[in-house]
């Protein structure tokens, strides 16, 4: 965002035969940033400087004018020009040198009028601050009236053939009010006809959906007049660029689209883009305040091959490939292909939203459990909590299939809450017997930016009695390091508590060891890529080893996961990894064992792969 004021590069005409007073004048406009100051000593020069600006009003600021100025008609001079009701008003500050009788009756016929003309009268010598004040507010005054015409005058021409009452009520039904444009169920049933006449005809045509960047910044910054006739000077732009006979809308606060007859992709893509580069380099003015604007424009083409069977369609189209483009940074171009690996993504978010809706609301997730085993000698640690939802038909859906859909739409945190306040009741309705069991549950990486998870917590684990010991809480290591501080902060705040952290997919980073020193958890879960080959791979063997070592002198244990062989076991105890899980060592239950049993389990489990040290376990 720049900042200029347009106002001061306008032409101001000091009309002042007082030499010294003329020059006081112009050293105070000039050293007030004002760039085009034009000086005359009588009435008729005026016109001479006005003549070749009589079809450009907009380029005259304001006239400073001496009311004993020689050869000026002042009362005709003003009327004429000051009181005009269109844009090519030009304001007067009148000098009254005198109590002149022209001046009194001049006076005395603006308050009889209400003061429609833009004049104000200070008296002789001239006071440069209240000269300053005057000019600043009639060229502000002035400015506005322009635009005021501006926008009566747009609407007046597209009613021009019809009487004013009756036409505006047509108008408006068909059309957008503050721009002109057809609204969104016109531009439906325009667009239906020239599909239908198109894919008879098999004619080709594409649609641009175009989304004018952070507008609701301009109507938080300067308010919705601001904003409104920022949308009315971007269509006024737009539609200079394409034929009248294109169909153009307003769909939305700050949606257009635009139908191009007759164009391929490619044409089309050539039009989006001298629109972008001409929104691109255009400057709007509000005040002494200068915007600059950009578009997002999505792109889809009619495919004869495939018709579209109804305009919504390709409107919905245009508009995924317009969210596209102002995912990837705003400012750009996109065109929809139905084969784009984020347009399937995006389908397949609209697919699973409605489910994992429904699964929240009617309790259709369940829990189950993973061990964790002491790799020195084969007792469970603690159990990870994974999370499975309740298909059709008793379908069970893996956490891979909704998990990433919840992240991007918004419904990551209800799961995290879910998780947490189910995992929580599952302790508590143990039998005492098996009050050692705890639990490791993962969090997604925006858990601990929603204060409301320190409450829950806490509040749960009041309700329920349930040691807060039993619990650690596992966050990935890019999330952790992605929001360090606020990330961190809440982590002391839930270890307060009494409850335990792990730092999940510990390698998996680039900033690993540096973080790791000054991070506040007990357990260093190492990434699984570095496990799945350790017995054959003699780098991965090197780093988990160097991970182990630090984390130990830092005080932390270490966990594996992937785990799935008993070889890769006897590697990990050999490095001197404290813990670890796998299939090696049971997959995921809904239920958990005793003590006793849990071990007879994992000797079996892995009896059953390939056998195993009897001495490990």
């Amino acid at each position: 965002m720049t900042v200029c004021n347009p106002q001061k590069d306008k032409i101001i005409i000091v009309a002042e035969h007082d030499s010294v007073s003329a020059q006081q004048i112009i050293s105070t406009l000039t050293s007030n940033g004002f760039s085009d100051i034009r000086h005359v000593n009588s009435g008729e020069k005026i016109y001479e400087i006005l003549r070749p600006f009589h079809d450009q009003p907009e380029r005259i600021g304001l006239i400073v004018l001496n009311d004993s100025l020689p050869k000026c008609q002042l009362l005709e001079m003003s009327q004429s020009l000051s009181c005009a009701t269109d844009g090519s008003v030009i304001p007067f500050v009148i000098l009254r040198s005198s109590d002149s009788a022209d001046s009194a009756a001049y006076l005395e016929q603006c308050q009889s009028e209400a003061s429609s003309c833009l004049t104000y009268q200070i008296s002789t010598p001239v006071d440069p601050q209240l000269l300053l004040l005057s000019i600043n507010f009639l060229m502000r005054l002035k400015q506005e009236r322009f635009l005021r015409h501006q926008q009566e005058e747009q609407l007046i021409n597209e009613l021009a053939s019809k009487s004013v009452i009756e036409a505006k009520l047509k108008f408006l039904v068909a059309h957008d009010e503050l721009t002109g444009l057809f609204n969104r169920n016109s531009f439906e049933r325009q667009l239906r006809l020239i599909m239908n006449l198109s894919n008879k005809l098999k004619k080709e045509g594409a649609l641009l959906f175009i989304d004018v960047d952070r507008f609701s910044l301009i109507n938080e910054l300067e308010g919705f007049d601001v904003g409104d006739r920022l949308l009315v000077e971007l269509t006024i732009l737009i539609r200079k660029l394409v034929p009248t006979s294109n169909l153009f809308a307003r769909i939305g606060a700050d949606e257009f689209c635009l139908f191009l007859e007759n164009k391929t992709k490619k044409q089309a893509y050539i039009v989006a883009e001298t629109i972008r580069t001409t929104v691109e380099n255009f400057r709007f003015f509000t005040g002494e305040i200068c915007y600059s604007a950009s578009v997002s424009i999505g792109i889809t083409a009619l495919d004869n091959s495939m018709p579209a069977q109804h305009p919504g369609e390709m409107i919905l189209h245009s508009r995924q490939a317009c969210n596209f483009a102002k995912i990837n940074g705003r400012d750009k171009i996109r065109i929809y292909n139905q084969e784009d690996i984020a347009i399937k993504e995006r389908r397949r978010d609209i697919y699973w939203v409605p489910i994992i809706r429904k699964a929240l609301r009617e309790n259709d997730m369940f829990l189950m459990f993973q061990p964790v085993v002491q790799l020195n000698n084969g007792d469970i640690s603690h159990y990870e909590v994974l999370i499975r939802m309740r298909g059709d038909e008793g379908k069970t859906i893996t956490p891979d299939q909704f998990i990433p859909v919840a992240e991007r739409m918004g419904l990551i945190h209800a799961i995290d809450l879910w998780v947490v306040e189910n995992a929580i009741d599952f302790l508590a309705a143990l039998p005492s017997y098996m009050s050692r069991i705890s639990l490791a549950i993962n969090l997604s990486g925006t858990a601990f930016q929603y204060p409301d998870l320190l409450q829950v917590i806490r509040d749960k684990l009041e309700l329920t009695w349930v040691d807060a010991g039993r619990l650690t809480f596992e966050i990935t290591e890019t999330a952790a390091v992605d929001n360090f501080e606020r990330t961190r902060d809440m982590i002391n705040k839930i270890r307060d508590l009494g409850c335990k952290f792990a730092l999940d997919d510990f390698g998996a980073g680039f900033c690993s060891f540096n973080y790791l020193k000054t991070f506040p958890v007990d357990y260093v879960k190492i990434d699984g890529q570095f496990i799945k080959n350790l017995d054959n791979n003699e780098t991965d063997q090197i780093l988990v080893k160097s991970m182990v070592e630090i984390a130990g002198k830092l005080g932390k244990k270490t966990i594996a996961e992937f785990v799935e062989t008993p070889n890769i076991a006897l590697k990990l105890k050999e490095i001197g990894v404290n813990l670890g899980q796998g299939y090696a060592f049971g997959r995921p239950e809904r239920t958990l064992l005793d003590s006793h049993q849990v071990s007879l389990a994992i000797l079996l489990n892995s009896q059953k792969r390939r056998p195993i040290d009897t001495e490990f376990l």
